[in-house]
């Protein structure tokens, strides 16, 4: 087989002439499994022809799934589809021949002639019902009908592109975190259960289709697959230009549940009560010029085919989903989130495109400040100038917001944003919000090698301190509390900056230092060289005396402390990542462990109520009752490396990266909403560390990555 040259990089710069015994005519079209080419049979019949992209040809995995493809094909019946005439799934570059079928892809047809009419789209619709009657019924989920999947022949639609189709009786399963599909036309459960993805994923996609004929766009409108993919199991579809007789239908398939949907043969009944008979026209208006496949338009031989996006295979997690009315013309609301560009990832894997969302770290767990009754409050936001660059990281405290960036530290009136004062720094150190303690605001600069506190009322220093010998600080409501290097702990009072007792700790080296709100103890931790065991010592911060000390098992720390107990994450010491929640109460020097179903990379906790709420970086949120020994409830938030969650009596809230707060009911994990992204100018930054969102009385604020602060009200329903 004599290659063709023509231009181009790697693999696709080599084309076959040959696919077999089929001589390649012209390029179709490429996608993400290969590339598409008009050719001939010894009798002269037209074929579509699919040659697999060398590189993929290498891939065992990628093998057997084109394998799968082909049986799929096969299984169809052809009415509906484009009949398989040969194929060579074993050969050197895998390919398929199918029946050459002209007309445009439904995508083609509406980027040049705009959405279809009303007769058009019940034609298409009854058309796509009876192939998909067809295709279930020898047991096959196609998992990606979409518009360039679509294929517009005089005697009706066609679905064609079989690639990650699924038969009942595959042996090849989706791999853990990687969900194959197109986003924009992917159902819910293909995001939250891709292993258990069956034919109504194809009924939600049929809907998602029928709008896009409608409308020419989708009804969940992102350029960004993450916001789709969130859009798809919360937002309610925006139906807006689907024809009224049509939009119940098209919402019924659009339901979030996969039970609620309908079947093909129940879409058919009701599409012959819509209308008595449908309209005997073609689906194309007017016949293009030249020959369409499935992609592409057919060119010289040889000619360079462009690829189109195709399937993505993207790991993402998504929250629970939400009800939306069986019947009825929806308009969602318009979220409009952005991501932060710079935190994405994307690397080619299989079928398509894996991303993944990168962000930072975030500060330590807090607990919200009570619920109070709160008046009118009018949402704001606010950005300060001069403030230096990053995400701020606020605290409330003295009766003001008080935020640090790279360059200042500065204080804004929670209820209308306004700027206060602003104190200038140098080499801030922000692993955390500013900290108000002993009345003052606490400030660390000089890369951690001073600090100083600060009035509250004018942003002038009080007092300053020297941290050089130092190597590592916390802080309580009145103390700030300094470690050394030889396990040494120092009391300073945080309100004049005097040193007021210092300690030898148990156990050996620099202790990790944290204390929790209401509790009126510090606990200092430090773990062994192999991570098997964990040394806690209660220390009163008045006076530094030692009220209690314990060794526990395992790579431990505190989150949180209540009724008595202190909680803790308990990490996997090769691994680093937390595996299980454990409860310690010294009184009776109990200790209980409840394993986590799965490890959480980079995990955060807060506790409230004896309930931990573990957030990892992949976007899984936990509530484990120690008490009850169980997890009673599990969210997949869509944040990934989201900040530190903070809880209410009522809510969790997290922040993402692209400054949205998103709230989770505490009671059944349930999303209870979220604000809307804003990244402004700082659409090309990701975070190093993402702060948490403050919770103060009945408001939330937070900052944003260009700087911005934001306020609203804390009740999710009024975002």
């Amino acid at each position: 087989m004599t290659p063709q040259h023509g231009p181009g990089a790697g693999a696709e710069a080599e084309r076959p002439e040959y696919a077999g015994h089929y001589r390649l005519e012209s390029c179709l079209g490429s996608g993400g499994m290969g590339v598409v080419h008009l050719a001939r049979s010894t009798s002269g019949l037209k074929l579509a022809v699919k040659v697999v992209h060398a590189e993929f040809a290498k891939d065992p995995e990628f093998r057997g799934r084109f394998r799968q493809e082909v049986a799929a094909a096969r299984r169809v019946s052809g009415a509906f589809t484009a009949p398989v005439v040969d194929a060579d799934p074993e050969g050197e570059r895998p390919w398929m021949a199918t029946l050459f079928i002209p007309g445009p892809t439904l995508s083609e047809q509406v980027k040049r002639n705009g959405p279809m009419e009303p007769g058009q789209l019940r034609r298409l619709m009854a058309g796509l019902a009876e192939a998909l009657r067809d295709i279930h019924r020898v047991g096959v989920v196609h998992r990606d009908l979409k518009p360039s999947n679509v294929l517009l022949a005089e005697d009706g639609p066609k679905v064609i592109d079989f690639g990650i189709s699924l038969p009942k009786d595959s042996e090849l399963r989706t791999e853990t975190g990687k969900l194959i599909g197109t986003p924009p036309f992917m159902a819910p459960e293909q995001f939250r259960r891709p292993r258990e993805v069956g034919p109504a994923a194809d009924i939600f996609a049929l809907g998602s289709v029928m709008v896009h004929a409608a409308t020419g766009r989708g009804p969940f409108d992102s350029d960004s697959p993450y916001i789709v993919a969130y859009q798809v199991v919360h937002d309610e579809p925006d139906l807006t230009g689907v024809p009224e007789n049509l939009a119940p239908l098209v919402l019924r398939c659009l339901a979030k549940e996969p039970e609620e949907r309908p079947t093909p043969d129940e879409l058919m009944r009701d599409l012959r009560s819509v209308a008595a008979s449908y309209d005997t026209q073609a689906f194309i208006p007017a016949q293009r010029s030249g020959e369409v496949a499935d992609a592409g338009e057919a060119g010289e031989a040889g000619a360079e085919c462009v690829a189109e996006p195709g399937a993505a295979s993207v790991p993402v997690q998504v929250p629970g989903s939400v009800s939306v009315p069986a019947v009825g013309r929806v308009r969602r609301r318009r979220r409009r989130m952005a991501l932060v560009a710079g935190g994405i990832g994307l690397a080619v894997a299989g079928a398509g495109v894996s991303a993944l969302l990168l962000g930072g770290g975030g500060a330590g767990p807090r607990e919200a400040a009570p619920r109070t009754a709160s008046t009118a409050f009018d949402a704001w936001r606010a950005k300060p100038a001069g403030a230096g660059e990053g995400t701020p990281q606020c605290a409330y405290g003295a009766g003001k917001l008080v935020c640090g960036r790279s360059r200042a530290v500065y204080a804004l009136d929670p209820a209308d944003g306004r700027l206060l004062w602003r104190h200038a720094v140098t080499g801030a150190r922000w692993s955390g919000p500013p900290v108000v303690s002993g009345g003052l605001v606490q400030v660390v600069s000089g890369n951690g090698r001073h600090v100083a506190g600060l009035d509250p009322a004018s942003g002038r220093t009080r007092w300053e301190r020297d941290l050089s010998a130092y190597a590592g600080l916390g802080y309580t409501a009145h103390m700030l509390l300094l470690t050394h290097a030889d396990g040494t702990l120092t009391g300073v009072d945080s309100a004049s900056g005097a040193a007021k007792w210092q300690r030898r700790l148990p156990g050996s080296g620099v202790a990790r230092v944290d204390s929790f709100a209401g509790d009126g103890l510090v606990y200092a931790t430090t773990t062994s060289d192999d991570g098997g065991s964990s040394h806690v010592t209660a220390v009163d911060p008045a006076s530094g005396a030692v009220r209690w000390e314990a060794r526990l098992r395992g790579s431990l720390r505190p989150v949180g402390a209540d009724g008595g107990a202190v909680f803790f994450l308990a990490a996997d010491p090769v691994y680093g990542d937390t595996d299980a929640v454990l409860r310690y109460e010294p009184g009776k020097r109990a200790s209980r462990r409840v394993k986590l179903p799965a490890p959480r990379a980079d995990a955060r906790a807060v506790v409230r109520g004896g309930v931990v709420y573990v957030l990892g970086a992949e976007g899984a949120l936990d509530a484990v009752d120690v008490g009850a020994g169980r997890r009673v409830w599990h969210l997949e938030t869509a944040v990934s490396r989201g900040s530190a969650p903070v809880v209410d009596g009522r809510y969790v809230y997290l922040a993402a990266a692209d400054g949205r707060v998103i709230a989770v009911g505490v009671r059944e994990g349930r999303f209870a909403g979220q604000t809307r992204a804003h990244v402004g100018g700082a659409s090309d930054r990701v975070a190093a560390a993402l702060p948490s969102p403050v919770v103060a009385g009945s408001h939330v604020f937070a900052g944003v990555a260009d700087g911005t602060v934001f306020g609203v009200d804390a009740e999710p329903s009024d975002w």
